[in-house]
């Protein structure tokens, strides 16, 4: 039996698509552990067939915990007995797995959940983005196998590191259809729900700008996240008179945040287009609300264009003006018949984009690294 240890920087219980992606490698005959960090206030984690592995930091965020975390990670493999390939995700763990990789002998695959040198965090930096860029070009060109998130950053990543990526889209499991949606869209208020890291780039502060528009009594947005923006949120929430309207509901775990989903009319996935990665970008969220059959609101960039080409799932925005924003939930939620069309399609949808048909693509490119 193969054994696979995948690297994260996160706390492991909320990251859904490692927790989808070790549980189908765990399936396939793979022995998998994840490593991922231990935090000050990190929850019990759940229970998976793979192992799980939490890495103290005496550094929690900034070049000193990345540093701090790799050379954990480098040592720990270093003298780790037998396994057979480290899955490094995204850049901030690669350095440290092309490295042992390298004197070990051992498998390197490259899991891309973003376009790392172009997050907004990064952008406005370019003395550490260069950094960042110089370790992909290092690195990236060593590994065995590579794959990303979706066919965007599959093309620009095969030009810029000159290797083929194989694309393995953030589905999620398939879930059964939701037969109380009608009566919990005929109830008020009517729900608009964010959920992921509150950051940068978002099109939470937009948003915010946007409830002022509506009545407390008829729509309100939750917000199921945490992030560097946490406290300027709540701040102008409070600000804005928001109080009534929107709900901070803070981090959620998976299972909880279906149970939220479910009550929710309208999901949100805006951003501004601040670098590469959020305009190629094909977030999680985007496949959780057509999963439960909710209609979202979604930026007008290349891969939920070409998504909803196949099916209209989502209202499209061209910018994140608030007038923009109004406009499409005004769209969704004052004409039935059209919030109506978009949940059907979002039914079809659902039994296309999800995990249960995705995994085989990832499953035969690890059999064909092995074999």
């Amino acid at each position: 039996m193969k054994k696979i240890y995948c690297t994260v920087t996160n706390d492991l219980s909320y990251d859904q698509r490692m927790q989808r992606i070790c549980s189908s490698l765990s399936n396939a005959g793979y022995e998998v552990t994840l490593l991922g960090r231990k935090l000050k206030h990190s929850k019990p984690l759940s229970e998976f067939k793979f192992k799980q592995k939490r890495i103290r930091c005496f550094f929690t965020k900034g070049k000193l915990f990345y540093l701090e975390y790799n050379i954990r990670l480098f040592f720990f493999f270093l003298f780790l007995r037998k396994y057979d390939a480290i899955c490094a995700v995204d850049l901030d763990t690669l350095l440290s797995a092309s490295l042992v990789s390298s004197i070990r002998r051992k498998k390197l695959i490259f899991d891309a959940h973003e376009y790392f040198t172009e997050l907004p965090e990064l952008v406005g930096r370019p003395s550490v983005k260069k950094i960042w860029a110089g370790i992909g070009r290092f690195c990236i060109p060593k590994c065995d196998l590579a794959y990303t998130v979706c066919s965007s950053l599959a093309s620009e990543f095969n030009k810029k590191y000159h290797i083929d990526f194989g694309v393995i889209r953030n589905l999620p499991v398939s879930q059964t259809i939701y037969t109380e949606n009608l009566s919990l869209n005929c109830n008020k208020p009517k729900i608009i729900l964010y959920q992921g890291m509150l950051n940068d780039g978002r099109g939470l502060e937009e948003m915010l700008e946007a409830m002022q528009y509506f009545e407390a009594d008829n729509v309100q947005l939750w917000i199921a996240g945490e992030g560097d923006l946490s406290e300027a949120l709540r701040y102008k929430a409070t600000v804005l008179n928001l109080d009534e309207k929107v709900k901070f509901l803070g981090f959620i775990t998976p299972a909880e945040l279906k149970l939220i989903t479910k009550k929710a009319y309208i999901g949100i996935n805006l951003l501004q287009n601040k670098g590469l990665n959020y305009y190629y970008s094909l977030a999680n969220k985007f496949f959780d609300y057509v999963m439960a059959e909710k209609p979202s609101i979604c930026m007008d960039f290349p891969e939920y264009r070409l998504h909803c080409h196949e099916f209209e799932t989502a209202v499209l925005i061209p910018d994140l003006n608030r007038d923009s924003i109004i406009k499409a939930i005004e769209s969704l939620s004052e004409d039935d018949i059209y919030y109506e069309k978009i949940r059907e399609n979002c039914q079809k949808a659902k039994l296309v984009w999800n995990w249960e048909n995705e995994e085989k693509k990832l499953i035969t490119m690890y059999h064909e690294l092995f074999s």
